[in-house]
């Protein structure tokens, strides 16, 4: 078993189906975020899975929104299957032998932008935002391997290679990727801060903005510490030669340095399983959001890089911080939809501000007095305004009676006393000679 079966079997099982219905449309949301090196890993084993046992046929449809090119590619017969590097996924569409007409397979590469991502639906149900479609023959029922892109940031090249200037990958190459970074440090790339340089494809191929934070969040590595800093102490890193292979892999499994995080971070990602980030089902968005330590967590805080790109940290930011820039820190919000606790237990659920039930608009109760109505407080010092408010909202119902014989000729008599007192009250003082 090759490392891609091995990593295909962790994310969706022996059997697919527990983990994905071919013939479910995934719903798209705004919580939506860029994919990063896990989820086009995961995208691209959900291609082999899902496609290991169909064929395609018919020419290769592009909706007619997208300013990507169009597939030049027909064939009455093809198999399709995926890989991924980085922040690139390559399709191979690969002619049957007995296809029509003869030809050569065609790899298309694809980068998903901030949406991407790839769903086997029914051929007569397509996503909207489906912008490239292939089509099955068989078995039936007819399906379609659609590219879903919502802002349209993704695109996809015809004949395509892996950029050259995109580094190893994380994941599939780490080795590689962990020379690459180490015998360039000389490189301009690294005077940068250390969590602008994790986004550098060219030397961390398939890191991203929540990976970065995850990563430094584990070593307590400042944000705003030059990368060159942090890196060449581990050029001189050597692992113990008396040591036995296994003994070296558990070392690092213990106390990885930030370069063994790199891979092992994106790796913990793929095993979660699902699509990685993006709640395209609820079920496996909560476990990535259980899995987060430090991007977007709650006393976390967050300062922009010098390209506008939020990075979350705890502590000091580092010397290369932003001059002026104000960091702040993460506050949960009070959720919109209430766990089950909170169904259970109607008293841990948010008050709502606004007037009661017995009250009409326009009417407001002496501020830190209760309302009469409701409280029963039949005494009150309002003149005839009062009195004519009370004779249009008087309790009429049993459950708002005072509980005398006629409370509501009680309540009026008494309003007109207490107003007609206090006319009386203010007459009179009128009346006095002013003081010698």
């Amino acid at each position: 078993m090759g490392h891609s079966d091995y990593i295909s079997q962790r994310a969706f099982g022996p059997s697919t189906s527990l983990r994905f219905n071919p013939l479910e449309s995934v719903r798209s949301t705004a919580e939506s975020r860029m994919p990063e090196g896990p989820e086009l890993h995961l995208a691209s084993c959900y291609v082999n899975t899902m496609c290991k046992d169909l064929v395609f046929a018919g020419r290769v449809e592009k909706s007619e929104v997208s300013k990507n090119p169009e597939v030049p590619f027909e064939s009455s017969a093809y198999r399709i299957t995926a890989t991924s590097r980085g922040k690139e996924v390559r399709l191979t569409l690969s002619p049957l032998p007995e296809a029509q007409p003869p030809q050569a397979p065609m790899d298309l590469v694809f980068r998903f932008g901030m949406s991407g991502s790839f769903q086997l639906v029914p051929a007569d149900a397509l996503p909207k935002h489906a912008h490239l479609r292939f089509y099955t023959i068989s078995p039936l029922p007819n399906r379609a391997l659609c590219f879903v892109d919502i802002r349209r940031f993704g695109n996809w090249e015809v004949d395509g290679t892996w950029q050259p200037g995109r580094g190893p990958c994380v994941l599939m190459e780490s080795e590689k990727f962990r020379e690459n970074v180490l015998q360039n440090l000389t490189d301009k790339t690294f005077d940068k801060p250390i969590c602008e340089a994790l986004l550098d494809q060219k030397f961390f191929n398939g890191i991203g903005n929540y990976l970065r934070a995850e990563i430094l969040y584990r070593l307590k590595i400042p944000p705003f510490e030059k990368a060159r800093t942090v890196l060449e102490a581990l050029k001189h890193r050597k692992p113990n030669p008396e040591l036995t292979l296994s003994k070296k892999v558990k070392a690092k499994l213990e106390n990885p340095d930030l370069l063994e995080l790199c891979h092992l971070v994106p790796m913990e990602v793929v095993q979660l399983g699902g699509k990685g980030y993006g709640p395209d089902r609820e079920d496996e968005f909560s476990a990535f959001r259980g899995w987060l330590r430090c991007y977007s967590v709650s006393g976390m805080s967050c300062l922009q890089d010098r390209h506008g790109r939020t990075i979350w940290f705890q502590g000091d930011p580092g010397p290369l911080a932003p001059k002026g820039g104000k960091s702040y820190k993460k506050h949960v919000k009070k959720k919109s939809i209430p766990d089950i606790t909170d169904l259970e237990d109607p008293m841990s659920m948010p008050k709502k501000n606004g007037p009661m039930r017995a009250r009409k608009p326009g009417k407001k109760s002496q501020k830190g007095s209760p309302d009469p109505e409701a409280k029963g407080n039949v005494k009150s010092t309002r003149g005839p305004k009062t009195q004519r408010r009370l004779k249009s909202s008087a309790p009429t119902s049993p459950q708002n009676d005072l509980g005398v014989p006629d409370g509501k000729q009680q309540l009026v008599t008494q309003v007109q006393t207490a107003g007609r007192a206090r006319k009386r009250k203010v007459n009179s003082k009128a009346r006095l000679p002013p003081p010698s």
